[in-house]
């Protein structure tokens, strides 16, 4: 049965992405702008953004999910609704705000056997939460633990917290909905039979929710309208499964002003590379002639290209022709360097600055096994009862809490510095700490240390075989938080780990933990097999008929 539901306040129906079509030139789409007080519908519908039809788990039956919008200071009240019935991938679901520190609020964070159990189908969960000195682009997406590739599936979002004080307000005149780009990949088969064969790819990449795959149709592509003279706020938001981005606009420079919700100081590229889960603002003036020109965002997949309009869309003059650009792509000249980038606002990490004289000082080698990941030796494996339940329920030692060796006990207010280091295949590894932003002390792929004013962020990309980074942060907000690999692919397949600050102070530092939380994991313990979908042995039978390249069977969940 479902909870009340919230009546949505102040929701504009505004066009969200300006997308067009090639040869016409009335939106295709206009998926409403949802404010911070709103409800989300997670369903399925069958839609085709690159051509191919196929089933989708969607957020109110749009790909990508509405733009949900709010002022520095507002208070969220979402609530999600689960109305999933596709047997073929997972009925039951959790979203996850990404970016939103959750301060005080860990039951709402929306991490399923973290800090919840999932939504159960037909059931609904009210997310209360304020993000009071938070303000830039975020987004949203699933996070249950046996499907966190509902993500691959279509469940993913922008979320963006806009500042009236803006201290870089002036140096763009245009930021809305229609400057909201996303960058994603998409798959023609259903999650639940790809989790079981190591190392799948994306069949195409979308831009605003629409593309082309090799081989396939013309499908239309987006097209992002400006006007010449003006200048731009473009939040690229990666709501990818799994690969980078190479990110740039034929003829035009970017400046980017905003790392994952932290400003930066603003720094000129003409390419940039964008990991799972990372989000920049970028300042793009429309100086050049009137006419259209190629928006690029390439993954690091196999051959990947350009060919045929793939993994591309449209920017467009007002003015220009409807017609596809003609524009050629050129070497970059100034790509953006991750060292290069550095705070706005209170620069400068926690702490003594110098290399392990934080209060904390971990250090966590990834490796990986036949497809497996394990962190310091061991697999995540999700336990039955979400750590915030057994915390709150008494646990408070590591030898306690589950899963074993997975979770990190951390006192409260320390300052932690974390040194991870990757051996094995499968990189670069972008990784993303829930509850926090830190400052990236070293960047993979560098040897300097920068304790002064490095960037600020919440996705940092670990880099690949022998490479490093170090991040630093301040356990100053009580309860249990992931940090993970934010391919999901790497994810389902163990990399991961929950830092856990100061269990015996996260009681007292939660808010009033509501009574619906209370029931989330009852309800979801009854679930039958059929009840949680997913396609059971079948999803196995389907995979072994596409590869023999696969993981071993699971247990059904």
């Amino acid at each position: 049965m479902f909870f009340p539901i919230l009546i949505a306040s102040l929701i504009s129906s505004i066009n969200a992405a300006s997308i067009v079509s090639r040869s016409q030139s009335y939106p295709l789409s206009q998926p409403a702008v949802l404010g911070p007080k709103t409800r989300i519908t997670i369903g399925n519908k069958v839609i085709a953004p690159d051509g191919f039809e196929r089933s989708a788990t969607l957020v109110d039956g749009i790909f990508p999910g509405p733009l949900i919008t709010a002022q520095k200071g507002d208070d969220f009240a979402i609530e999600v609704v689960n109305e999933l019935k596709d047997e073929s991938m997972f009925k039951s679901t959790s979203v996850h705000w990404h970016g939103i520190y959750q301060n005080g609020t860990n039951y709402a964070d929306g991490t399923s056997f973290v800090t919840q159990c999932p939504i159960a189908q037909n059931h609904s969960f009210l997310h209360t939460f304020s993000a009071p000195n938070q303000a830039g682009t975020y987004w949203y997406h699933s996070h249950y633990s046996v499907q966190y590739e509902s993500i691959c599936d279509g469940l993913r979002g922008p979320l963006v917290i806009y500042d009236p004080d803006d201290p870089l307000a002036h140096m763009y005149d245009v930021d809305d909905a229609n400057t909201v780009i996303t960058l994603s990949d998409w798959y023609h088969v259903v999650a639940p039979v790809l989790r079981h064969i190591i190392g799948t790819t994306a069949n195409s990449s979308l831009i605003n929710g629409r593309g082309r795959y090799a081989g396939g149709p013309m499908s239309d592509l987006a097209v992002i309208n400006v006007e010449q003279g003006k200048r731009y706020r473009m939040r690229l938001v990666a709501m990818s499964c799994d690969p980078n981005f190479l990110f740039s606009i034929d003829g035009h420079n970017l400046t980017v002003i905003e790392a994952d919700g932290q400003l930066t100081e603003p720094l000129v590229v003409d390419q940039l590379q964008i990991f799972a889960g990372q989000r920049y603002s970028v300042v793009l003036i429309a100086d050049q002639r009137v006419d259209n020109y190629w928006m690029r965002s390439l993954p690091n997949l196999l051959n990947a290209s350009y060919v045929g309009g793939t993994n591309s869309a449209i920017l467009r003059y007002r003015g220009a022709p409807d017609a596809d650009p003609t524009t050629v792509n050129t070497p970059p000249e100034n790509q953006l360097q991750e060292t290069d980038l550095h705070a706005l606002i209170n620069p400068g990490a926690p702490g003594i600055p110098e290399y392990g004289k934080a209060d904390i000082n971990l250090n966590l080698s990834v490796t990986i096994t036949n497809g497996t990941f394990y962190v310091n030796n061991v697999t995540f494996n999700p336990p039955s009862v979400p750590v915030l339940l057994q915390i709150l329920s008494g646990a408070q030692e590591p030898s306690q809490l589950l899963p074993n060796g997975s979770v990190f006990v951390l006192g409260a207010n320390k300052v932690v510095e974390l040194t991870l280091s990757t051996t094995g295949p499968g990189g670069p590894h972008p990784i993303h700490l829930h509850g926090h932003a830190f400052d990236v002390v070293q960047s993979a792929g560098n040897k300097t240390f920068n304790y002064v004013n490095p960037v600020r962020r919440d996705v940092v990309n670990a880099g690949s075989l022998g490479q490093q980074m170090v991040i630093r942060w301040v356990t100053d907000n009580s309860g249990p938080w992931f940090l993970h690999c934010h391919i999901d692919w790497h994810l389902d397949a163990g990399f991961a780990v929950v830092m856990a600050e100061s269990p015996s102070d996260t009681r007292a530092h939660l808010n009033q933990v509501p009574h619906e939380w209370d029931q989330l994991c009852p309800t979801f313990d009854s679930l039958s097999p059929s009840q949680l979908g997913g396609g059971g042995r079948k999803s196995y039978e389907e995979a072994a008929s596409i590869t023999t390249l696969l993981f071993p069977p699971s247990p059904l969940p």
